[in-house]
């Protein structure tokens, strides 16, 4: 590939976080299922944030609402958004070391400024045991120090990149029933929830403060047909459960493989199979 090339593949817009549950692996699924054409789409458990950045690749939507109850990981985007050259000069201060990174993740987030604040977190996402992002029951991030070679902490290609499709997105922190209330036809909400456990002694993955559990999952499927029946184009994705299939019969699910490279276990990694639960109103 010539330089020209390679320029031009930088450029384009992908995510700048790993997050567990990421959806990179598994776009070719989703994206099938998404309308060509989008008025407004809803994201509300943006996590990496893969969908929203290959639909922007591909200018399938006009506009766009971005949203999770994160309210850290919904700074890193609004960051990014308003002055991307901070948050590049805020990170290009960290280094990849044991000491550094329990350091920085000691600070206490409140003490910095928002684009500290977003580079703080880049960070620790880059540098942590395989990615995760995991808070204790006071919310303080308590993921280890991980093992890399030569882990790219500052990725200024895709950081601009990310900044340029988030102009004009708009980013909030709410749960996801609110974050897509004033969806309609025409519009799209892609939902990507903590996962159901699949198994009677996994948990619910706590990603802020509140679990996810059960009554969540049920709350979801509600807002599924309730956004189903107003005609707005809806996907969810989520491990194939007993629990998941039940509560989304209705749209009959697919299931689709997917392979897993962020799991605290290394023998949970590999190809596991999920969900996908469409609706697509007709025309």
């Amino acid at each position: 590939m010539s330089a020209d090339g390679r320029a031009k593949r930088a450029a384009e817009p992908r995510p700048v976080l790993k997050w567990a549950g990421g959806k990179s692996r598994s776009l070719p699924h989703i994206l099938r299922e998404l309308p060509e054409k989008i008025g407004t789409y809803y994201e509300p458990f943006m996590g990496g944030a893969a969908v929203f950045f290959a639909l922007a690749s591909q200018k399938r939507f006009k506009n766009a609402v971005l949203s999770d109850r994160n309210p850290a990981l919904v700074n890193v985007y609004s960051a990014i958004k308003k002055d991307v050259e901070s948050v590049i000069r805020a990170l290009a201060e960290h280094r990849y070391d044991r000491d550094e990174y329990y350091r920085i993740r000691a600070i206490a987030p409140e003490t910095l400024d928002p684009f500290q604040q977003a580079a703080r977190l880049i960070y620790l996402n880059k540098t942590g045991y395989n990615g995760l992002y995991r808070v204790n029951s006071k919310g303080q991030f308590n993921v280890p120090f991980g093992r890399y070679k030569s882990p790219r902490i500052c990725d200024e290609d895709a950081l601009r990149a990310a900044a340029r499709v988030l102009r004009g997105v708009r980013l909030h922190v709410a749960d996801f029933e609110n974050a897509a209330h004033e969806a309609e036809r025409g519009d799209a909400v892609y939902f990507d929830p903590p996962y159901v456990p699949v198994s009677k002694t996994a948990s619910f993955t706590a990603y802020h403060d509140s679990e996810f559990g059960r009554a969540g999952h049920e709350r979801l499927a509600a807002a599924f047909d309730r956004l189903a029946k107003r005609g707005v184009a809806v996907v969810l994705s989520n491990s194939d459960t007993t629990l998941t299939r039940r509560l989304f019969s209705r749209w009959e699910p697919k299931q689709v493989p997917v392979t897993r490279p962020i799991n605290s276990k290394g023998s949970a990694r590999g190809t596991v199979y999920e969900i996908l639960v469409a609706h697509r109103p007709r025309r």
